[in-house]
């Protein structure tokens, strides 16, 4: 009998079936092992990828710039109560940056980076009410014996006091807010249920408009339907840029490198130009006495506030844990407990990678 073309291609796909299944049966094992890779140092991989030759440069900006066009829709939307919520295929961050530069100039604008791998939320509820209130001394829109006095220091206050004074429990106008612009929603310091349920409250607030980007094909699977549409109230926008994520990727580890002390001094370095020069001192001191008392847990915070007033760097112990509290949410530092129960700070850095890191920010 004989097969026609369409019944041999049937059958030999049967049969390599088979075929397989008795070679899986036979308990023959591959032998080789994921150590056996040989990975590229990440200072070279990320140097190799830097060098890569961008393509459609050109097409990409006009794509972006015909942007442009929608940011009198946009604020219009905000100032309805909307939120707007950018996806598609590239980075969105300078695409929002822009439309925060140059459209939301009459607001005061919060921006908050998704894509870092922790985001301490408190401080970012206690930063929109001292913006808020900052703005609203500064508009006198009513007289400045109406405006409410702030009993106590936001950052002394409870989550829901701060929720009710965003909300506009203590303020009469309602013609104002602050905007929020959140790169990557979705990102590893935000998507865990209870970060996005406060981000819920935030967007919810009277005087709080919030313009966020998301990356992730499983993002909307954050949020339940009462959080999309009564809290978030998100108007949805399609603005694919098809920009590479230089920036979003550079706090994510390649798989196909390992790490290098040169590189997380890099990365480490990167992330301390961010912070205001005092910051940098500040942790400059920490790194100092961490390389001069390598045995020690760390440094005693009393010690660090001590050392940072004689070099006036801090006016009080708030500013000093302002500066903590930023090192933290970027990973720069963590705390242990001494053996005498005090706190005490520490860089999670090798003694090598610390040294190229000081010889980093001292250039």
């Amino acid at each position: 009998m004989e097969l026609n073309d369409g019944e041999e291609e049937e059958f030999g796909f049967s049969r390599n079936y088979f075929l397989a299944k008795d070679l899986a049966a036979s308990g023959k094992k591959s032998t080789h092992k994921l150590s056996d890779i040989n990975l590229v140092d990440e200072q070279e991989l990320r140097a190799a990828a830097s060098n890569i030759e961008p393509k459609h440069e050109k097409e990409i900006v006009s794509l972006i710039d015909s942007y442009k066009s929608l940011y009198s829709r946009w604020v219009f939307m905000l100032r309805c109560g909307f939120g707007l919520l950018m996806y598609g295929f590239g980075s969105k961050k300078a695409l929002l940056e822009d439309f925060a530069s140059t459209a939301l100039t009459e607001y005061s604008v919060v921006v908050i980076n998704g894509y870092l791998q922790s985001i301490n939320i408190k401080q970012v509820v206690i930063t929109l009410a001292e913006v808020l209130w900052n703005q609203c001394k500064s508009k006198r829109k009513t007289p400045s014996r109406n405006l409410p006095r702030a009993q106590q220091p936001f950052n002394s206050r409870s989550m829901d006091d701060l929720f009710a004074f965003l909300d506009g429990s203590e303020l009469k106008e309602n013609d104002y807010f602050v905007c929020v612009v959140i790169h990557n929603i979705d990102g590893p310091g935000l998507r865990d249920s209870e970060t996005q349920q406060h981000l819920g409250r935030i967007a919810s607030c009277s005087h709080i408009r919030m313009i966020a980007s998301i990356d992730h094909v499983n993002a909307p699977l954050l949020w339940d339907k009462k959080m999309v549409h009564t809290q978030f109230n998100w108007h949805w926008y399609h603005v694919p840029t098809f920009a590479p994520y230089k920036v979003e990727g550079m706090f994510f580890p390649l798989i196909l490198a390992h790490g290098s002390s040169a590189q997380t001094a890099k990365t480490a370095a990167i992330v301390l130009q961010s912070l205001t020069p005092n910051a940098q001192s500040v942790f400059k001191i920490l790194a100092e006495y961490q390389l001069s008392h390598p045995d020690e847990e760390g440094m005693p915070i009393d010690t660090l506030y001590a050392t940072s007033r004689e070099r006036f760097l801090v006016s009080s112990q708030v500013t000093l844990n302002s500066h903590l509290t930023e090192f933290k949410d970027h990973e720069l530092v963590k705390t242990r407990r001494h053996s005498d129960g005090q706190d005490c700070f520490y860089i999670p850095l090798a003694s090598e990678a610390l040294e190229k890191l000081l010889s980093e920010i001292n250039q």
